[in-house]
């Protein structure tokens, strides 16, 4: 019997490394501060997915940016990609009170486009990345609040 579990565990190792790497988990690209999720679906459906999330919880969209459009304006060509700015004051005034500066990355951004094979993303600023560009604390109370709800935006746009 040892045999056979000794013989079993490579692919149980194998098993959790592939289950971890096919999870919405959001993987921070090295020193950018961006969290990188990949979508299963559309830019438009990814985005209606992440804008139903974030008005179910009562969090406020303030605009909508639609850069492929703006590009067509000018004669360019540009992939699908829109950009999102949501927030709630609950979270954004207690912050900008310590640090007046973090208004510039607030209210919170997210970003969904298509690369080049045709691959949709969903990309938003880590709060840790934040708080650090600005000299916060990551586990002051309105990190964590932020963190959690766009962690749970972010994954309900993105799953299957």
């Amino acid at each position: 019997m040892i045999l056979h579990r000794r013989a079993l565990a490579p692919l149980a190792l194998a098993g959790v490394l592939f289950a971890a790497t096919v999870t919405t988990s959001p993987a921070v690209a090295a020193g950018d501060g961006l969290v990188r999720l990949q979508s299963p679906h559309s830019v438009d459906v990814t985005l209606q997915r992440l804008k139903d999330a974030i008005t179910a919880k009562g969090v406020t969209i303030f605009a909508e940016v639609n850069h492929a459009e703006g590009a067509a304006g000018v004669g360019k060509a540009l992939l699908p990609t829109q950009l999102l700015v949501f927030g709630s004051p609950k979270i954004g005034a207690p912050l900008m009170t310590e640090a007046r500066t973090i208004g510039i990355d607030l209210p919170l951004k997210a970003l969904v486009y298509e690369d080049v094979d045709g691959q949709v993303w969903l990309a938003y600023n880590d709060p840790a990345w934040l708080a650090a560009r600005h000299g916060l604390a990551p586990d002051l109370a309105p990190f964590q609040g932020m963190t959690q709800a766009i962690e749970g935006f972010a994954a309900a746009a993105v799953t299957e």
